[in-house]
């Protein structure tokens, strides 16, 4: 079987320069990548021994979570993303809409085949919005819950001081996740050290408690303790709700990077933490309350309250770049309206900031602190999205391995079937949570994946419409040959999303300015299935006739189509683009809902408020203001 080759893997001796470079990008990717998986020891254990289990900290319940929690840990993270889900890379980039393009070829997407595993990545990618809203709110949360233990007369002031905190996270992202994480990386590191320390103390104290390692202890816990210990899953998969946020911020900095850090130090310092946080409870079980901050000697709880307030802002920034690579990557494949992206590094291409996404981020952490109150309660409403996240990726990543990787039909159902069957058991776990707060994540996935559908559809019944009322471009070059039309000096660029016909601002300039340029380019710019275009492959073009030219621009969905850029390389008949001599015309659509077949009315009055307020032409594709002249016409829907 042929295994799909790591990406950057081929160097078997790397120079001290690439060595460095790793080094470098290690540390930036820990500041990102890991944050969230990184501070689930604040709440996890904790969380599995809720009032609500019903459960005691006796040794064999210790044992037996610890041992959920090691082989959790182990066989999601370890072996299925670290091992398996990112040898699933769409060129570099990662994530559910990624692997949702991997799969599906355009062609497939836009005759409306395999509709069902369209509505399954769309969905699951809907999903992660719901947890980048409730990671931030649950991290910094829980850390600054900690200052109770310290100074219990600062209990009206945690949701203020939280609530602050969040407002400085987000007021940061600008700077990009490339700048931040070289500042997170830093503290992170130290953050995954004190971990360490904090839990050899107690492991030094109770070293009987590393028989946990055996996984015989979760299999008795599991039989011991029936349906509690079933609903204690839910509370176990807290430790590695951070592996979609891996997957998806893959493309931020690779895969060695991720795969180096996770073994050598993630995955030990969690670890021991987790192990350390259970021999406490069974030396004293009294402090249960909060066993994280009771690893800490006295002297050193309020530094750690600051470093652990640190390392949640950090947690939140995995799933903060998450959604914004999930955002742009819905926009290039036509489920989302044009937004507003900034790139912000010039050698990264998939280090991108979203305004729009981190604004509505930030209010809803902000009421999601307020409405809940405490961890515990976030807690209820967390893991859902992510565990269903989880088992979509696993059924995506079939027809990955047998359509893209081409492994073995048996071994590839064994394969998945392992990873459904513990995948399955945490979505079944998490689904109990869903009168105590899970909706919130599902409420936000249908909110999301409504507008998305939506948008896809109303742009799809747009095309068609338009269809039936325009000229094709032979039909087109006919009228011109038989007219004549006087000509005029410079370039006319006009924006078509199909090059089979006509478009409407050419034919509205033509009817009404009577005038035709020198030399007319019919342009479209076409997202494809991989993250980046480059070279001669970026643009195709065909001459048509009486100095028309059909010209394609091709984009990676992770590209932004700069177009005036784009078109400083090109060269058609015989004559490069001037800017100066170049006048782009946009055709602006205004939709009127009908009652004509498509969708409802409801989703149509949507789709016209979405495209209304969707980023302008001009701005997303980078066109000259003074350059450009819009005409619109009116289409019902």
């Amino acid at each position: 079987m042929n295994m799909p080759t790591d990406t950057g893997s081929n160097n078997d001796q790397p120079s001290a320069h690439q060595r460095s470079s790793l080094a470098a990008l290690s540390l930036t990717a820990l500041g990102v990548v890991f944050g969230d998986i990184g501070t689930s020891p604040l709440y996890a254990l904790k969380e599995c021994f809720h009032t609500s289990h019903g459960l005691t900290p006796t040794p064999e319940n210790v044992l037996g979570i610890l041992s959920l929690i090691l082989w959790a840990l182990i066989l999601v993270i370890s072996i299925k993303y670290l091992s398996f889900i990112l040898r699933a890379d769409n060129q570099g980039e990662g994530g559910i809409m990624a692997l949702t393009a991997l799969i599906l070829p355009q062609k497939a997407r836009q005759q409306g085949n395999r509709w069902a595993l369209v509505t399954l990545g769309l969905f699951g990618a809907a999903l992660l919005y719901g947890d980048g809203m409730i990671t931030p709110a649950i991290s910094v949360l829980s850390a600054i819950e900690g200052l109770r233990i310290a100074t219990p007369a600062i209990s009206a002031y945690i949701i203020p001081i939280t609530v602050v905190v969040l407002v400085a996270l987000f007021l940061v992202q600008y700077r990009g996740t490339g700048k931040v994480g070289a500042v997170f990386g830093p503290l992170t590191l130290l953050w995954f050290i004190v971990l360490a320390i904090l839990g050899i103390r107690q492991i030094i104290e109770y070293p009987a408690i590393l028989a946990a390692v055996s996984p015989h202890y979760a299999f008795r816990f599991l039989l011991h303790n029936g349906w509690s210990a079933f609903l204690v899953l839910g509370s176990v998969f807290l430790v590695v709700t951070g592996g979609e946020a891996l997957y998806a911020d893959m493309g931020h900095f690779g895969v060695r990077p991720i795969r180096l850090v996770w073994f050598c130090l993630v995955l030990p310092a969690l670890v021991l933490n987790y192990f350390g946080q259970g021999a406490l409870l069974l030396s004293n079980p009294a402090v249960l309350e909060n066993p994280f901050y009771h690893l800490a000697p006295s002297w050193a709880l309020i530094p750690l309250v600051v470093l652990a307030t640190i390392a949640t802002i950090i947690a939140s920034q995995a799933v903060i770049s998450g959604s914004f690579s999930i955002t742009m990557q819905a926009v290039q494949l036509g489920f989302c309206p044009r937004l507003k992206v900034t790139h912000t590094s010039a050698r990264e291409r998939g280090q991108i900031y979203v305004p729009a996404v981190n604004w509505i981020l930030m209010f809803s952490c902000i009421g999601l602190v307020i409405g809940f109150g405490s961890s515990s309660h976030l807690a209820a409403a967390y893991g859902f999205s992510v565990t269903t996240d989880m088992v979509i990726t696993t059924l995506l990543f079939f027809f990955v391995a047998r359509e893209r990787f081409h492994w073995p039909l048996g071994w590839v159902l064994l394969l998945c079937g392992g990873f459904l069957s513990f995948d399955l058991a945490f979505f079944g776990a998490n689904f109990a949570k869903i009168l105590h707060g899970g909706w919130f994540p599902l409420l936000v996935a249908t909110l999301v994946f409504t507008f998305m559908s939506t948008w896809k559809t109303g742009r799809k019944i747009l095309a068609t419409r338009m269809r039936e009322r325009l000229m094709s471009i032979s039909d087109f070059l006919t009228v011109i040959r038989s007219s004549m039309p006087q000509r005029v000096n410079g370039t006319a660029v006009f924006m078509s999303g199909n090059l089979k016909i006509a478009p409407p601002a050419l034919l509205h300039n033509l009817k009404h300015n009577r005038v035709l340029h020198q030399r007319v380019i019919i342009l479209s710019v076409v997202t494809e299935d991989v993250p980046h275009v480059i070279g001669n492959d970026r643009y195709d073009v065909e001459d048509v006739g009486e100095g028309i030219y059909l010209l394609v621009l091709h984009s990676g969905f992770m590209d932004e189509a700069d177009v005036p850029e784009l078109l400083k390389a090109i060269e058609i008949g015989n004559a490069p683009f001037l800017m100066e001599e170049t006048t782009f015309f946009l055709g602006h659509e205004a939709i009127i809902p009908s009652d004509k077949p498509g969708m409802v009315m409801w989703r149509e009055h949507l789709f016209m408020h979405m495209s209304r307020n969707a980023r302008s032409a001009t701005s997303f594709f980078g066109l000259p203001p003074n350059r450009v002249v819009e005409l619109g016409m009116q289409i019902e829907l």
